[in-house]
This record gives C-alpha cells, sequence and structure tokens, in this order.
C-alpha cells in the first residue's frame, strides 16, 4: 500500500471536530526553536535553504536533504545552549552519524552505514541566553565533510574539535552551498 502524497499544508486549516488550526499545532509544538528536536528541523531547514531544494523533510529517509543536484546531505545540529537551566555550556558532539535504512520493502538494514554523499554539522554558537537568537544565521556555524572522510575514520560520533581538525573552518551559511557542492567533488574522488 503507497499513501498518498501529502500537500503543504498552509497553517490555516482547520481541525474537523475541534477549534484549532494547524498554525495552531505549530505553534504548541514547535513554537520554541531552541528545543533539541525543532533545533534540528531548523537546521536542517537552513541547510535546504542554502542548496536551493524545494522538498518537504522526509521523516524516515535515509538523509535529510536531497539538493537540486542529487547530492544527499545529512544535517547533525548541537548548540551549546539548552532550553534548560545549564551549570556551564553544553560539550558539542555530534552522533548517530551511521544509521539503519528502511524500506518498506526489506525493512530496517541489519547493519547501520553512512547514508549521504555530504554531512554538515550545524552549532548553534550563542553562549548566554540574553543573546540567544535561533532565527539569526550569523549565530550559526557549519562544517562540511563528505561521507568518505567520515568512512575512511569510521566514527559513530564526533567531537566539534575533532570535526574542526577534519573540516577546517566553520563556513557561514552564505558560503554553505558552495562548501556542500566542494565536499561532494572530493567524495567523488
Amino acid at each position: 500500500m503507497h499513501p498518498a502524497p501529502e500537500g503543504a499544508l498552509a497553517g490555516s486549516e482547520d481541525f474537523v471536530g475541534c477549534a484549532a488550526t494547524v498554525l495552531d499545532f505549530w505553534r504548541f509544538a514547535m513554537s520554541d526553536l531552541r528545543v533539541n528536536n525543532v533545533r534540528g528541523y531548523l537546521a536542517e531547514f537552513l541547510v535546504a535553504m542554502a542548496v536551493g531544494s524545494s522538498g518537504s523533510r522526509v521523516e524516515w529517509d535515509a538523509y535529510d536533504v536531497r539538493a537540486p543536484d542529487g547530492t544527499t546531505i545529512e544535517v547533525k545540529s548541537s548548540a551549546y545552549l539548552q532550553v534548560w537551566e545549564q551549570k556551564r555550556p553544553s560539550r558539542i558532539e555530534f552522533t548517530g552519524l551511521k544509521g539503519r535504512t528502511w524500506t518498506a520493502q526489506q525493512g530496517v538494514a541489519s547493519e547501520p552505514t553512512y547514508n549521504a554523499d555530504v554531512y554538515v554539522f550545524a552549532v548553534q554558537t550563542a553562549q548566554s541566553h540574553d543573546a540567544y537568537d535561533p532565527l539569526d544565521i550569523t549565530q550559526w556555524a557549519f562544517y562540511v565533510l563528505p561521507r568518505s572522510t567520515l568512512e575512511a575514520l569510521g566514527y559513530k560520533s564526533i567531537s566539534l574539535s575533532t570535526l574542526q581538525t577534519l573540516a577546517g573552518a566553520s563556513v557561514p551559511f552564505a558560503g554553505l552551498a558552495h562548501a556542500i557542492a566542494s565536499a561532494r567533488k572530493l567524495g567523488d574522488r
């Protein structure tokens, strides 16, 4: 059985049998962009905007974003600050670099693999709650690696310091599409 494709929602759609709209749900579930899972969705959105991807995210895809040229991108995000009280900023580490793919025909793959051409590691860099603005793109740092680099090392997770050694300096949002294209070419060699 194949589900019918869902059209993009505008937010004004009403729930049937409940005095609420889709926008009300979005406000309820995703109004705080600092929450870990929502921050991850935001990072995926920023990467999609950078490469000009027009599709919606697909929850169970093997990767997070597909660029118009077909490049598949896995996006990992982290931040120094969380929505809860902290004694100190969080240590930046990215986990889940390898994942088990799933298809309706074959189910879950037996072994986790690297499933994207390029990996983008997005760090929300604010270190004080007063300054934290998830909508300020200048507060995001992006690091880009080709899959081949991670495969060669076999990493399942990576710390920020190791990532900086491998990827070099962070890339601003304006340079992200170019960095992804360059990593794809490097990985194709």
